[in-house]
């Protein structure tokens, strides 16, 4: 005979589960789309009527679209580190950028003390996943695992080759000092290889002790590299569709080496200017992957429980990949608006009103702070400097979220204060050797006309407010 106490023991358990399943539905899952050099006037939305991104558009054109938005650093580590942290890098020394060997040299890395983004979700009921580039340090005290990632395939340094020598499938262009018998330019195979010397050096070793690895372990992935972090996206998303996730999808396109695949050569064939074209059929590869990612997002019914970002690193730099940021000025490395202002945008079906073009300034320290705010139960660190953009988007606050943005990259300096924006480009030996300049952005946001010399009032108020915050900064860790 069944005992009656077993009654409410399972009323018990049904009640627990079923706050359980309405506890996840109050944590909406959180996929981060991170581009890797993508200028700010390249995407379709962003007025690039040369090459269709379809895809990263509808994140737009189903949410917002900001004008204004902002990263941390105007190259690709400190600018993860600001994202990852929500906060100025500089304040705990993460200032430049390390490459090559330096990704494997001790104290080279995000420092174990800074609570990162997935940390916080992570603590929070969250599973979080980062596919793609890290670039936040080589060795194992940096490892993703200890940042706050249950999952990871990607690889740790600053770039990969999308597929490796013999180059198969891909049309494939390398910087090199000296070109073939004596050419100048560029040199042309028949065998799908091109090089050029027009950045005056060999491309970086960027495969050298760098490899593809699933957790901690070395794997060989035989597919074009955005193709099969696409396909791991996809599969962490089908795989945890039943519970709260973060994703972070960091691709490394559309960063070199440059690589297209023959497909979208072919695509893109009407491009006579073959760098343009490898450029070309790299982000509409691009493009075509994020498609996937969102499609996976549809056919596991998420759209409604999901807030998805998309936006680049840093801006693009213009003469190694053709990455255009106009009509801003500068690119990557620089603290000009091109350097610094980046396509971004996000989308939460059922919450943001859709196809907004928000004109305030973002920056990226706001995804942290938003997803902190947005997710039941979970609390972002006090020192997150980022805000929630949810109450901006939906007309709760009309405000500004942040009236002050700070940079420094050794004698790079850089600060917008409302619609002003003062610059100083020094050298990393030398940071005082460079005069402050001054740009009204609201009427020059292509920085050309130096307002320094007749408005010398307004820039000795911008770079007070920059010497202030910069007394709080760290100095660099390396």
């Amino acid at each position: 005979m069944r005992s009656t106490r077993s009654t409410p023991m399972f009323a018990f358990l049904l009640t627990a589960t079923t706050a359980v399943f309405a506890s996840a539905a109050e944590q909406p899952n959180i996929i981060l789309l991170f581009a890797d050099d993508l200028g700010y006037g390249e995407l379709s939305c962003q007025g690039n009527p040369e090459i269709p991104t379809p895809h990263i558009d509808s994140i737009a054109k189903n949410g917002v679209r900001f004008t204004d938005g902002y990263v941390a650093g105007p190259n690709c580590s400190p600018s993860r580190a600001g994202l990852l942290t929500g906060r100025i890098p500089t304040r705990f020394g993460y200032e430049f950028n390390p490459t090559g060997p330096l990704n494997e040299q001790p104290g080279f890395g995000l420092p174990v003390k800074e609570i990162t983004m997935a940390e916080t979700l992570q603590n929070s009921g969250y599973t979080t996943g980062l596919i793609g580039k890290w670039h936040q340090g080589g060795t194992a005290d940096y490892h993703p695992f200890r940042h706050g990632f249950d999952e990871f395939f990607g690889f740790l340094h600053e770039g990969h080759y999308f597929v490796p020598p013999p180059y198969n499938g891909v049309t494939t262009m390398l910087r090199r000092k000296t070109l073939p018998s004596g050419f100048t330019g560029r040199w042309v195979g028949n065998k799908g290889l091109i090089y050029t010397d027009h950045m005056r050096g060999n491309e970086p070793d960027y495969d050298a002790d760098n490899p593809i690895t699933r957790g901690g372990q070395p794997v060989v992935e035989t597919e074009y590299l955005t193709d099969a972090l696409t396909r791991e996206a996809v599969d962490f998303i089908d795989r945890h569709d039943d519970k709260p996730f973060f994703l972070y999808l960091a691709y490394n396109a559309v960063h070199s080496p440059l690589q297209g695949a023959d497909a979208y050569m072919e695509k893109f064939s009407h491009i006579e200017d073959i760098h343009r074209r490898i450029f070309a059929a790299m982000l509409s590869n691009l493009d075509d992957s994020v498609g996937t990612v969102m499609k996976q997002l549809q056919n596991s019914g998420l759209e409604e429980n999901t807030i998805v970002f998309f936006l680049s690193d840093n801006g693009g730099p213009t003469r190694e990949l053709t990455s255009s940021n106009l009509p801003l000025r500068g690119g990557k490395g620089t603290l000009y608006e091109g350097g610094v202002r980046i396509p971004f945008m996000m989308q939460w079906k059922g919450t943001i009103p859709p196809g907004q073009i928000y004109r305030k300034p973002v920056s990226s320290f706001d995804i942290y702070a938003t997803a902190a705010a947005n997710g039941e139960g979970v609390t972002a660190p006090k020192q997150v400097e980022g805000v929630d953009l949810i109450p901006f988007l939906t007309g709760k606050n009309a405000g500004t979220p942040h009236e002050t943005l700070f940079w420094r990259q050794g004698g790079k300096s850089g600060l917008r204060h409302g619609d002003w924006k003062a610059v100083r480009m020094g050298g990393r030996k030398t940071p005082g050797r460079a005069d402050w300049e001054l740009y009204d952005l609201a009427k020059d946001l292509s920085e050309e006309t130096n307002l320094a010399t007749s408005n010398p009032e307004r820039l000795a108020e911008l770079v007070a407010i920059w010497e202030k915050m910069n007394g709080e900064m760290s100095d660099p860790l390396f």
